[in-house]
């Protein structure tokens, strides 16, 4: 009787387990939900980020106000670096030696910010699904994994605040479902901003102050003669700028490719009479770059994707006759 019983209860529990499993569209509403709550919410915290046998801790405060969005992020760990983000503007203040380091750049995506506001632009690339539920920090996150359809990106494993919807935790793992970066928050609350007074950098006043901008304030006008004739599935084209660089004598073409995850950035310069170019694949953690030759052209391919994602980028680059 004891054994029939437990058979029918343990029959029972998994209907209702498969009853209750959301749909994928509703999977997807989790990651949308994560994505406007990395934006919307007031929140401050402090996240691991481990990549191999590399880690660092994080400070970060996230405030939105009526007149913008700002966050001040605080690199813990290794050379003094602090981030202060309002909008799509991003200061970056590099400590070094007697001086400090201004760079400006625009925003990209980074940690809990890392899914797009259009989470339609990943369906594409990425199959939803369900996970458990797990706590992280002392928060209950549940579990979105975002699968691959193809071998050209890694897949994802988000735990998202089942209370206010932040992403808590997000690994990459690559084609073998090995984790290859992992991001955590060790410590999160959420706040209500009643003054501004964190929004600034804590550096020492008494270092020199030198500006550097990442811009491509020297753009060039004159337009590449090549073109990138194809490229995996739900990628598309962010940026692209011409100008020279610090060390160059001739321009560089850059040009940034993402599939609201993945980022690859696609360097093609001319190659000088007496400079020997680089050729072959090279892999630091997660990073994959592919480096070769086209018509006299230095070709890279630089991103945290597959190695089969810089082959294809790079072998598209076709120059006009």
């Amino acid at each position: 009787m004891l054994r029939s019983f437990s058979t029918c209860a343990l029959s029972l529990s998994f209907t209702l387990a498969f009853a209750d499993q959301p749909t994928e569209n509703e999977v997807w509403a989790v990651l949308q939900n994560a994505a406007q709550a990395a934006h919307s919410q007031n929140y401050q915290g402090v996240f691991t980020y481990q990549s191999g046998s590399s880690t660092k801790s994080v400070q970060i405060v996230h405030a939105n106000q009526p007149h913008g969005e700002y966050a001040r992020i605080l690199v813990l760990d290794g050379s003094p670096r602090e981030i202060l983000s309002h909008g799509e503007d991003v200061i970056i203040y590099r400590s070094q030696d007697e001086k400090v380091i201004i760079e400006k750049r625009h925003r990209q995506n980074t940690f809990p910010a890392l899914l797009p506001l259009d989470i339609d632009t990943l369906k594409a690339a990425y199959k939803a699904r369900w996970g458990g539920i797990e706590r992280i920090g002392g928060r209950d996150g549940q579990i979105v994994f975002l699968d691959s359809r193809d071998r050209y990106r890694y897949g994802y494993k988000f735990w998202a605040d089942r209370e206010y919807g932040l992403l808590l935790r997000s690994i990459m793992l690559n084609l073998h479902n090995e984790a290859l970066e992992q991001i955590t928050f060790n410590q999160l609350t959420f706040f209500n901003v009643t003054n501004m007074d964190w929004f600034h950098p804590n550096i020492s006043r008494d270092k020199k102050y030198c500006m550097e901008s990442t811009e491509p304030a020297n753009k060039l006008m004159n337009q590449p003669a090549w073109t990138v004739t194809s490229l995996p599935v739900g990628f598309r084209k962010l940026e692209q700028s011409t100008h020279t660089m610090p060390g160059k004598s001739v321009p560089i073409t850059h040009i940034i490719y993402s599939d609201g995850l993945a980022a690859v950035s696609l360097f093609v310069e001319p190659i000088n009479k007496g400079i020997r170019p680089k050729i072959g694949h090279w892999v630091m953690g997660a990073t994959h770059i592919h480096a070769g030759v086209s018509n006299n052209h230095q070709i890279m391919v630089v991103g945290e994707v597959p190695e089969a994602t810089t082959i294809q980028i790079a072998s598209a680059v076709r120059f006009n006759q």
